[in-house]
């Protein structure tokens, strides 16, 4: 059996409570997220598709870390922070959010989860926003603390999971609505659990607030959802590039702004708030954006994983934007693909030309997300 001791780089790359437990379970690979290692490899990447959409499966995300905003001041400082309008923002409520800088760019896109009046959790992509709140803060005059708790993230995804979540904590749970959350306590456990989740497939994260419990958790779950067909995975690169859901770094980073990425819906430039970025947005939106996303569908055999790299996007000889990401989906049986474009490009239908590592080929403009694009899903 293999040893969780064979993956290493190092102490200075955390491991999450759950680690041990997804070596148990058949985790054969790893990358570095948030400073923490992350299973990424459980075998075929289109069985963990199929396991998903099909049936369930529970993924280690505590590299989802969390920064806690509490303190008197603690609703107008994370305010400060975002693009997004939270003056409606109830208590148990989840949002997905832009955090901008000073130019409008894009420093993560995290889910905030509010836990109390002026209780927040910021549920991270992979960057340093823990750094970036606490300077924010120094000179803010506003009264807050911030930290990161010791909290850590399991995904429960896809159909089946909400028999299972019936499993462990009985009928009520199914009230839960679609980005909202609920304090419980599992045999003991204390948990967060929010009807989140990184697959756009019907979801639930579960948000464990002591780290020692992580072996405990993971196996209290998989034996409950053993007769549901809950399988360990990890997070789907086809499921979330059908979905349209962005990966940071890849589909979006610094210099990145949200008009670029279709969301608008996310940025109020109207309310009184006075939020990081805003006179830079202000100025972007009047000018339009010079890039766009848009989805691309590509002529080619089915790709063997995704992309390592920015694929070159061309026009005519004229290189206009990137691939930012790429894969093939069993399910369409097409290659599709993220990618940003110049913005006079971004023409649904039109034909490019995509320079891969094996060589050139032929693409075509088309809408995204590729798969359910109203998120019924995930909602339903």
């Amino acid at each position: 059996m293999t040893q969780a001791d064979d993956f290493g780089f190092g102490t200075q790359i955390r491991k999450s409570p759950y680690f041990d437990a997804t070596v148990r379970w058949g985790a054969k690979g790893f990358s570095v997220y948030n400073h923490m290692y992350i299973p990424r490899d459980f075998g075929d990447p289109e069985q963990n598709f199929w396991n998903l959409v099909n049936d369930a499966i529970l993924c280690d995300v505590a590299v989802e870390r969390q920064v806690e905003i509490t303190g008197p001041d603690a609703a107008k400082f994370v305010q400060m922070l975002t693009p997004r309008d939270l003056s409606t923002m109830a208590v148990g409520q989840c949002k997905y959010i832009l955090i901008t800088n000073a130019e409008g760019g894009i420093l993560n896109d995290p889910i905030l989860l509010r836990l109390a009046e002026n209780h927040f959790w910021i549920s991270l992509a992979d960057s340093d926003i823990l750094l970036w709140a606490q300077g924010v803060a120094v000179h803010s005059g506003l009264d807050v603390q911030i930290c990161e708790p010791d909290v850590s993230p399991l995904q429960l995804q896809g159909p089946k999971s909400g028999l299972v979540m019936q499993e462990l904590f009985g009928e009520s749970i199914m009230d839960l609505k679609y980005y909202w959350l609920r304090e419980l306590d599992l045999d003991g456990i204390p948990l967060i659990v929010s009807r989140t989740g990184w697959s756009s497939e019907l979801g639930y994260e579960l948000y464990l607030r002591d780290g020692s419990q992580g072996d405990a958790l993971w196996e209290r779950i998989m034996a409950a959802g053993m007769q549901h067909g809950l399988k360990p995975g990890h997070t789907s690169s086809i499921r979330r590039i059908e979905g349209g859901m962005l990966s940071y770094h890849a589909d979006a980073d610094i210099h990145t702004n949200p008009f670029e990425l279709g969301f608008d819906r996310l940025v109020n430039l109207d309310m009184e708030a006075d939020f990081i970025g805003k006179a830079a947005l202000k100025r972007i939106q009047k000018e339009g954006p010079a890039r766009l996303q848009v989805g691309l569908v590509i002529d080619a055999a089915p790709l063997r994983g995704p992309n390592t790299t920015f694929w070159p996007i061309t026009k005519n000889g004229e290189t206009i934007g990137k691939v930012t990401s790429a894969v093939y989906s069993p399910r369409l049986e097409k290659n599709i693909a993220l990618a940003m474009v110049d913005a006079e490009h971004a023409v649904i239908g039109s034909d490019v030309e995509v320079t891969m590592t094996s060589g050139a080929t032929s693409a075509s403009v088309v809408e995204r997300p590729f798969f359910d694009p109203r998120k019924q899903i995930a909602a339903a």
